[in-house]
């Protein structure tokens, strides 16, 4: 079973699930995701607003994941460090 086997009620749930989950998970910091995956909640709420095709922008899209707005979320989180920074650009290197 390939990830476009899943239908999209499924899929949808799992999205949900997901962002749920990252909401709690506010100790989970975007700078660590994307040091560990290459993704963050930023990520997934652009790639929200571009499945959506234009019906949803960036702004709302952001708000949706992160529970509030980006602003919001970007001040609540403490500074990155240095180490946090070098993960990071470890890790987008290897999403090109």
């Amino acid at each position: 079973m390939g990830i476009d086997d899943i239908d999209d009620a499924t899929a949808a749930a799992a999205f949900r699930r997901l962002v749920t989950h990252l909401q709690h998970r506010s100790d989970a910091q975007n700078i660590d995701l994307m040091g560990l995956a290459g993704f963050c909640r930023n990520c997934l709420g652009d790639w929200v607003a571009e499945a959506s095709g234009d019906a949803i922008d960036k702004a709302a899209a952001r708000e949706a994941v992160h529970g509030m707005s980006a602003p919001d979320w970007k001040a609540s989180q403490p500074p990155a460090t240095p180490e946090q920074m070098a993960r990071m650009a470890d890790s987008l290197a290897k999403n090109a």
